[in-house]
């Protein structure tokens, strides 16, 4: 067993509005220091089998076809044995 952590985030040319919201509102709670917040999304995917190598590919796959839109967005992933 295998665990997969996918962090999915905009890619820097692309505008984010959600972090731009997240940063005013951040500002008006007077935390002046923060510069520039960028959003994304995580996942945690359990997967079976042994073959870390496969798995990671598989987990590639899923991103490309499903988890983050290649246009506009970049993601990572790390796969880890489980138990």
């Amino acid at each position: 067993m295998h665990e997969a952590k996918v962090v999915v985030t905009l890619k820097k040319s692309v505008s984010d509005p959600q972090g731009k919201a997240i940063l005013n509102a951040l500002h008006s709670l007077t935390f002046n220091e923060v510069q520039e917040v960028r959003t994304g999304k995580y996942f945690e995917i359990r997967l079976a089998g042994e073959d870390k190598d496969l798995l990671e590919g598989k987990v590639r796959q899923m991103c490309d076809q499903l988890l983050a839109n290649p246009v506009i967005e970049e993601y990572s992933c790390s796969i880890e044995a489980k138990g």
